[in-house]
């Protein structure tokens, strides 16, 4: 290769590798959770605060949103909770999905809240605007991690809505107790796109059950899971990180001139 081309070669290198595409190859962390046989997920998200990741099979054809949140609770004995906001980008509002941890080997309980200000929550759960259903959680994440599920009814059309999460320190008789309110609680938010182009770009990493056989997708969507990994998920799950991606490819390149 003429040297005088090597720097335009080189330039197109650096940019392809600092695209958009090259970051969510080595930003796919949430790829690497490994959910029981029976549950799989077609996309998942590592959400921006709180240490969160969300994965989901949005069935367009039922408007069926199956979901499997997974935050660490801010302390042992804690809580996890995520939501769907239709109506703002705050807690007030939010259609909650919540799951407290449990005592000894108990698995975490999980409640529902229909959030309509900013006061305690009660013991009970109260029916939510997207009925809920394959409610379930367990605390077999890794790092102290609470793992929550579910299946949301969705209205009919939607391809994007505000999500909530959050995380708590404590629950009182059967209730979360406040959470903190550092700039992570309180920033804890963002668009969940469902349908569209930046769903489409979103890591879609295949199914990895721990044991007992193939995971299947719990939405229900037709031929959303391949069971082959993507190359994204391949990445995410080596931890190959941004740096290193563009030290292996600049080596490459170098022993092809």
């Amino acid at each position: 290769m003429a040297a005088s081309t090597m720097p335009h070669h080189l330039a197109l290198l650096l940019l392809l590798l600092a695209s958009p595409a090259a970051t969510r190859l080595a930003s796919a962390a949430c790829a690497s959770e490994k959910f029981p046989a029976g549950r799989a997920y077609a996309t998942c998200e590592d959400l921006p605060k709180l240490g969160a990741s969300l994965h989901w099979t949005y069935d367009a054809s039922q408007n069926s949103l199956s979901v499997a949140f997974v935050a660490a609770p801010a302390a042992p004995g804690g809580w996890v909770a995520w939501g769907l906001n239709p109506t703002g980008e705050g807690m007030a509002g939010t259609q909650a999905l919540v799951a407290l941890a449990g005592s000894g080997s108990a698995a975490p309980t999980v409640r529902t809240y229909n959030i309509t200000g900013y006061v305690p929550l009660g013991k009970a759960s109260t029916p939510l605007d997207f009925p809920a259903t394959d409610l379930a959680a367990d605390a077999a994440g890794s790092g102290g991690k609470i793992r929550v599920y579910g299946k949301l009814q969705l209205r009919k059309g939607m391809k994007a809505v505000n999500q909530v999460w959050q995380v708590g320190a404590s629950s009182t008789g059967g209730a979360p107790d406040k959470h903190a309110f550092q700039a992570d609680n309180l920033n804890a938010k963002s668009k969940l796109v469902l349908a569209g182009k930046a769903a489409a770009e979103a890591p879609s990493p295949a199914p990895t059950p721990e044991a007992g056989g193939p995971a299947t997708s719990s939405g229900g969507a037709a031929g959303s899971d391949s069971g082959a990994a993507s190359p994204n998920a391949a990445v995410a799950a080596a931890g190959v990180s941004a740096p290193a991606l563009l030290v292996l490819a600049l080596v490459g390149f170098l022993a092809t001139v």
